[in-house]
């Protein structure tokens, strides 16, 4: 019997149920094991947003059939819907009841790691597989967080173990996709997102299973050519190129195509080469098919066209079959013309801005040189520090050279309230523009603590900005973003190799 039918059986009988126990009190606990049977359908189908639904309404009977199942569901459902902080909660009471399950402890760590608590997960999970060392979920959280280290090799190694364990997980398939893809082997990327296509429930009419085919496309299109590519006639390991400092935004000129120079903000919050649809028919950049993004603004999701640049030029230093992102079709009523942006992280590259002296530095290695902080840093999609807020609220930051003020999300500012903070008796409303559109709910809070180790604000005002589409698609809760108010005070090296950030005052 096909999936569909079944969830549709079951809802009928639901319905039968209630009209039952209004008539004759039929036990409730029959209803609560109804509602697991169908949510589980409901999961089944890729229905997760009514999953979860059920799921609850089976973990809130009077008498749950299986209360530990019914958690697990709302666990892993909510993490399907982005609805992070439902399942951290849910997380920590499961653990709470099983404290010694690896399989609770694994979920937990899900659940961690879409809080942007990286570290957190990465322990978690070693504390699951120490208990199991042959389960699939844990050497998946282990592999995602090698990734965010940058050890590729390493991460591939453990994603590889947790598919032999569990081949049909089609998270565990696209992490793999994900982590070919940063090692730049684009076939064995689109394997990985093909296999993750096929375990998708309804793929026929799933956006997520359009999606991903679009980016299996543009993966194939590469075909023997090598993404990235170093010219031959470029020399040398690293390579410096001077900046203009332009309302805060740092702007270097490259060559597209072999072509004329472009400006091009330098802007490591972004995950793509961006450039715009004049900007691609003058440079003779074509559009090959479309992918999703997802930015600050009331546009939310957004569809761009994914390309490919025949070569591009920094200095010295020449690649070429660089991918890039056109943003067509473009946002309309812009304040100001949307620009074009690179960051030498998506190039595979570390880099040292240093604002005093207006020079860039990247390359596989950086030099040794002195620093007055040094912060952990993890590149999964982004790249992000941890912060303390009001001394109580650990929470993931952005890196983002291409952003001005220092930030925090909406869900982070919930939380502050959640443990205490008071409400403003009036926000101060501020007119945002971000990637995608105009942030109509941004506004200022006064008086937040924060600390970035050593490095603290006290007394300081931050921005509030909606984060919650980037956030979804990114599969992690942003907690906020630091910009130029911040970054432009130090020489900022980015050090993938070493997954730190070093800053010295200038």
């Amino acid at each position: 019997m096909q999936r569909g039918i079944r969830a549709a059986a079951l809802v009928a009988i639901v319905a039968a149920t209630t009209l039952a126990i209004g008539a004759d009190q039929t036990p409730q606990s029959q209803s609560g094991e109804i509602q697991l049977l169908l949510a589980h359908e409901f999961f089944a189908d890729g229905r997760y947003q009514d999953a979860l639904d059920a799921y609850q309404k089976a973990l809130a009977a009077p008498a749950p059939a299986d209360p530990r199942a019914a958690r697990q569901g709302v666990i892993q459902s909510a993490l399907r819907v982005a609805a992070f902080d439902l399942a951290r909660v849910e997380a920590d009471a499961l653990v709470k009841s099983t404290p010694l399950d690896p399989a609770a402890l694994s979920l937990s760590a899900d659940a961690l790691w879409a809080s942007g608590l990286f570290d957190e997960a990465e322990s978690r999970y070693k504390d699951a597989l120490s208990g199991v060392p042959a389960l699939a979920r844990g050497h998946h959280g282990l592999a995602r967080a090698l990734a965010a280290r940058s050890q590729l090799d390493e991460a591939m190694n453990e994603a590889q173990l947790a598919l032999k364990l569990s081949p049909r997980d089609l998270e565990i398939h696209h992490t793999v996709g994900a982590i070919y893809e940063r090692m730049h082997r684009y076939e064995e990327a689109a394997g990985a997102f093909g296999n993750y296509v096929n375990l998708l429930p309804n793929k026929d009419n799933s956006e997520k299973a359009d999606w991903s085919r679009s980016e299996i496309k543009f993966l194939r299109s590469f075909g023997q050519r090598v993404p990235f590519e170093m010219d031959p006639t470029t020399v040398g390991d690293s390579w410096t190129v001077d900046f203009r400092l332009v309302n805060d935004k740092v702007v270097i000129r490259a060559k597209v195509n072999d072509g004329s120079f472009q400006d091009f903000v330098v802007d490591t919050g972004a995950e793509n080469t961006i450039i715009s649809k004049p900007t691609a028919q003058r440079l003779g950049v074509t559009p090959i098919t479309y992918t999703l993004s997802a930015g600050v603004g009331d546009v939310g999701l957004r569809g761009l066209q994914l390309a490919r640049m025949n070569s591009l030029e920094l200095g010295t230093l020449k690649l070429r079959n660089v991918p890039c992102l056109i943003k067509d079709p473009p946002l309309r009523n812009l304040p100001v013309k949307e620009a074009e942006s690179l960051s030498p992280l998506v190039l595979g590259f570390s880099m040292i801005i240093d604002y005093r002296t207006r020079k860039i530095t990247f390359g596989k290695h950086l030099p040794e040189e002195p620093f007055d902080f040094e912060l952990p840093l993890r590149l999964h999609r982004l790249a992000t520090v941890r912060g303390m807020i009001d001394g109580k609220h650990p929470a993931n930051f952005v890196v983002d050279t291409g952003g001005e003020v220092i930030s925090i999300s909406t869900a982070t500012a919930s939380a502050l309230s959640a443990l205490g903070r008071p409400s403003p008796d009036r926000k101060i409303a501020l007119k945002v523009f971000g990637s995608s559109g105009w942030d109509r709910d941004a506004f200022l809070l006064p008086g937040v603590d924060l600390a970035f180790d050593a490095i603290k604000y006290t007394n300081f005002p931050v921005v509030v900005l909606n984060l919650n589409t980037p956030s979804a698609l990114l599969g992690f809760q942003l907690g906020g973003i630091v910009g130029h108010r911040f970054l432009s005070k130090y020489r900022v090296g980015i050090d993938l190799e070493e997954s730190v950030l070093r800053l010295k005052a200038i």
